[in-house]
């Protein structure tokens, strides 16, 4: 039987770590790439077997879990968020998968919930991630956020869900948005990128629209108006950031 491992990074993911390592506990590997917990995380992680690598930098999403891949030693590798939990029905997929592969790479549905509701639109449905794949064809992209696994191959679909605890309150989305406009901005920086206030405005309105209007979130009702502005926030913060790291640059130069 192919051997499998499961990948993840972490930092203060104590809310849900210990229900995703349980639900692929029968794996032959866990690796936990943890970059500076200092809740109960790494408590969870020993209790239940994990190998944990501790890393004194953060260089972003992207590399940080290509560090989880690079500590792999099993012929299959399934990539998880802290915040994911295995189904019954994705956990015997994978192991029919592996065992009578038809291909490198299987991608697998994600259901996310958001502040204790599932959420069925807002963009968030037919939520399909590659997530398993044969160790050696595939990687990770060095983007400090929104990373994409890399693959050759077209990824086949797995049966089952991978359910997904993403926002438990209002203090994780404030947190998120503040995260993650700030690793967007610095992205777009580095690649040369430019914005204004007006930009900002107008890709703020933009991000809220798609999703409320286009991507139907107002049939998710509050929680999808709630997605929406939060969607329009990280976008609008993200382009306000990178216009204001612009402007610390050229003081700087002057």
């Amino acid at each position: 039987m192919p051997t499998l491992g499961i990948a993840i990074i972490t930092k203060n993911a104590q809310a849900h770590l210990e229900q995703c390592l349980m639900a692929v506990a029968w794996a032959d590997q866990i690796v936990v790439v943890d970059s500076g917990s200092s809740d109960g995380t790494l408590d969870i992680a020993t209790k239940l077997n994990a190998q944990i690598i501790q890393t004194a930098d953060w260089p972003g999403f992207g590399p940080q879990k290509n560090r989880a891949l690079a500590a792999m030693e099993t012929d299959w590798i399934l990539a998880l968020d802290a915040d994911e939990i295995v189904s019954e029905q994705l956990a015997d997929a994978i192991k029919q998968a592996i065992a009578n592969p038809t291909t490198d790479v299987y991608q697998i549905q994600r259901r996310s919930a958001f502040c204790g509701r599932w959420i069925e639109h807002s963009g968030w449905n037919k939520d399909w991630v590659a997530r398993l794949f044969k160790r050696g064809s595939a990687q990770y992209s060095d983007d400090l956020v929104h990373e994409k696994l890399l693959h050759a191959q077209p990824a086949a679909e797995l049966a089952g869900e991978l359910l997904h605890y993403s926002y438990d309150d209002f203090e994780t989305v404030l947190a998120k948005i503040n995260a993650y406009s700030s690793a967007g901005a610095a992205q777009r920086f580095a690649k040369g990128k430019r914005a204004s206030l007006s930009t900002a405005i107008l890709r703020g309105l933009w991000a809220f629209l798609r999703t409320y209007i286009l991507k139907r979130g107002f049939l998710d009702g509050r929680a999808g108006f709630l997605i929406s502005l939060m969607n329009a926030e990280t976008t609008f913060y993200r382009f306000i950031k990178l216009d204001h790291l612009h402007r610390v640059s050229s003081q700087k130069q002057d």
